[in-house]
This record gives structure tokens, sequence and C-alpha cells, in this order.
């Protein structure tokens, strides 16, 4: 007859406290996956909004951008007028807040409805966040004006400005300022993971600053000539005179060294130069 070995007591129990314990664990691990899932919930569902809120952010920035860089061409120094401000907004709108697909044609504005509409830019109740077209704000400066010539009060210090744009042939008018504010509609008041986006009046606002008027020169030495020919912008011109002398003892007493002389009163050596075999003859 074969006799079985018989575990001991002791060992048995043992044995049986640890399974025990081991689905005791396992119940809780489950609960705190419940708790955490119920906790990021509402930003899980809140993920798709925040990306609604970043696309429309980023057509704002590109709006302004638009109508900053449109002043560009369209002023009262290089065409002698101005875009109207209406047709500038009617733009903005059509081409930046309405479909993704919308043409681009002069004198289209854009309609109340969803042929029109970016359909991304929906709440979850399917409602646009954007309400209408004229909550689409364009104006001008840091005052928000409502006119082209609101534009340039960015320029605070025009005195040391103009000073600055007479010497190299610039219009003092100063930096041109172009703003585009959206009103968004709030979330509905329904959805309580949606708190406090649901009362909360949100409005996004940028802006672009730029120097209307491009100043470019013929060929380098042109740009030099403009330059070294203000006191204002270059005091160190002046010192062109004893240039020579001043690198000829740096020379001597930098000799060792092999270092050259400051070079004063002189912009030449910040030219581009092309190298010559990069260069090809007509």
């Amino acid at each position: 007859m074969r006799v079985l070995p018989v575990a001991p007591v002791a060992h048995v129990m043992s044995a049986h406290r640890n399974r025990a314990r081991g689905s005791a664990q396992c119940g809780q691990a489950l609960t705190e996956f419940l708790v955490v899932a119920l906790t990021m919930m509402p930003l899980f569902l809140l993920i798709p909004m925040i990306a609604k809120y970043q696309d429309i952010n980023h057509s704002t920035q590109m709006a302004a951008r638009y109508a900053a860089f449109d002043a560009t061409i369209r002023n009262d120094r290089a065409t002698g007028s101005w875009k109207p401000e209406g047709q500038l907004a009617d733009e903005v709108r059509r081409r930046f807040f309405g479909n993704s697909d919308a043409p681009i044609k002069t004198g289209d504005v854009a309609g109340e409805f969803n042929a029109h509409r970016n359909l991304f830019w929906r709440g979850p109740d399917a409602r646009p966040l954007l309400n209408r077209f004229s909550d689409v704000a364009v104006s001008f400066g840091p005052g928000a004006g409502s006119s082209h010539a609101d534009g340039f009060e960015a320029a605070s210090d025009m005195d040391s400005f103009g000073m600055i744009a007479s010497g190299l042939g610039l219009a003092s008018k100063g930096i041109y300022r172009a703003n585009i504010s959206v009103k968004l509609a709030p979330l509905p008041t329904a959805l309580a993971f949606y708190r406090p986006f649901d009362t909360t009046e949100l409005t996004m606002t940028r802006h672009t600053s730029l120097l209307l008027e491009p100043w470019a020169a013929k060929h380098a030495a042109e740009v030099e000539s403009r330059i070294l020919g203000s006191a204002a912008i270059f005091p160190a011109a002046s010192l062109a005179s004893i240039s020579g002398e001043v690198d000829g003892y740096v020379s001597i007493i930098e000799a060792p060294a092999g270092l050259q002389g400051p070079k004063l009163g002189r912009i030449d050596f910040w030219r581009d130069v092309v190298p010559a075999d990069r260069l090809k003859a007509k």
C-alpha cells in the first residue's frame, strides 16, 4: 500500500490566507481603477472640445496676420487708399472662420447657414461654437480702434522712431497693429462635466504688429550709404576717418595674437558675400 504525504496544517492555512489576500487585492485594484476612470472621464470628454478651441485659436492668429499683412499692399502711402474696414472684416470671416474649402473670391460674404460654417466647430449639442459670423470683430491698434488710422498707436516712442525712420527713408507713422476678436458660444448647461465652460463667456483675441512700409535697397552699397549717412542710426560713422590709423596700431601691438583692428566707422565687413563658385554668369 502506497502512503501519500500529508502537508502540515500550518502550511495549508498559510496557503489559504495567501489566496484570500490575493483575491482582496484584485478587488481593491478594480475598485481603484473604476474610481480613477470616473474621475478622468470628464477630461476625456473635454479633449474634443479642447481640440476645437485650439483650432479656432489658430484660425484667429492666422486671420490677424492676414489683416496686418494686407495693409502692407493697401495703405495710404503705397496705393493712396486703404482697403475698407468692412470689406476686410468680411474677407476674414469668410476665409478663416467659414468652411475650410471656401473659395477665395472678391466680395464673397459668409452667410448664416451650415454650407458656409466650419462644421468641426460644434458643441456636444451640435450647435455651432460661433453663433454668428458678426461675432468675429476686426479692430486696429492697442486701443482696438475701428479704423486703419487707429492701428498706428502702437508706436509709443514716436519721436525716436520718427528720427530713425526718416534717416532710412521710412514712413514715420510707426508700427501698425491688426486685432481679431472672436466671441464663442458657451457649452450646454445640461452636462455637468462641462462646467464652468457652460457659463464662461470665452473670447479669443490675437493681434499682429508690423512695420507697413518695407525698406529694400538695390545692392549692399546702397544699404551701407543709407546707414552711414544718418548719424542718428550709426553715430560711429564719424570715426571712419581715424579707422586706418587705429587699425595700424592694433595690428602692430596685437601682431603675435594675429588680431585685426576694430574697423571703426565701417560696416562693409557685414556684407552677405556669395562665393564665386555659386554665381552664374548671365
